[in-house]
């Protein structure tokens, strides 16, 4: 019976992923967690499971040419190394997942917050990269590929902590430093960039003895077929809708483990 509930589970985030492109890891995590999961494995099996599920979409984005590779090197040259070093100093500087799981609840709240809010402010977001890309003079179009870099170590630090934001803060960096690529590459440079950084940080937390692999095996047996259903769907459906339903829902969940 525990294993039908973890391949439904997969396969109700992976339906709301594809309807919605909110990130598995924002809705995966806290579930596992709600299943009675300690966080550094809902942690360290979400990542594995989030670099397996993305990576057709990274083939389908790289076959339709709409990555912008230069713009994914940059990110990973930051955000790799990050996520190598954080999981290394994890098992340095702490004897067991029990004395480093405070500070993984805190990074999940705090990315779960953040992804909410990046959830309701998306309009406004794509707003400003419009506006953005009327102008070259700015201070992030002048340093861009440095903020680039620091964006990506400050994504693997939180993303290696959390296991969210890989997809959603991801997305919103390059809205906001690259305001001249198109929604599609967008989206494609982002999932390019995600697939690797969630499998460097999913190896790093099997170093750690992390993961679960028989919860693994069932969450992507739900998820996989749930995700094609859900993107199928989303064409047909105002998925806009279901944002900010799901945006409270994080943020509640967020405030939650920040702060409690």
């Amino acid at each position: 019976m525990e294993l039908l509930l973890y391949i439904l589970a997969g396969a109700g985030v992976g339906f709301l992923v594809g309807l919605t492109g909110v990130g598995g890891g924002s809705l995966m995590t806290p579930l596992l967690i709600l299943f009675g999961f300690p966080p550094h494995v809902a942690i360290g099996t979400d990542l594995l499971y989030a670099s397996i599920t993305k990576s057709s979409g990274v083939i389908s984005h790289a076959r339709q040419k709409t990555i912008d590779w230069k713009v994914v090197a940059t990110l990973g040259a930051g955000s790799l190394p990050a996520s190598i070093l954080t999981a290394v100093l994890l098992a340095l500087y702490f004897p067991d997942a029990s004395a480093y799981q405070h500070v993984l609840t805190i990074a999940l709240g705090f990315m779960l917050i953040l992804t909410s809010v990046v959830l309701v402010f998306r309009d406004r977001i794509v707003a400003a990269r419009l506006k953005a890309s009327a102008s070259s003079r700015s201070f992030s179009q002048r340093h861009r590929p440095a903020i680039t870099l620091i964006s990506g170590v400050v994504l693997g630090i939180l993303v290696t902590l959390s296991s969210v934001g890989a997809g959603a803060i991801g997305t919103a960096i390059l809205l906001f430093l690259y305001p001249a690529l198109a929604a599609s590459r967008v989206v494609g440079t982002d999932l390019a960039h995600a697939v690797p950084l969630t499998l460097i940080a999913g190896i790093g937390h099997v170093t750690l003895g992390n993961v679960d692999y028989a919860l693994l095996a069932a969450l992507l047996i739900g998820s996989l077929p749930a995700i094609q259903a859900g993107t199928w769907l989303s064409r047909r459906l105002p998925s806009a809708m279901l944002r900010p339903a799901l945006a409270s829902m994080l943020m509640i969940i967020g405030v939650k483990y920040a702060f409690f």
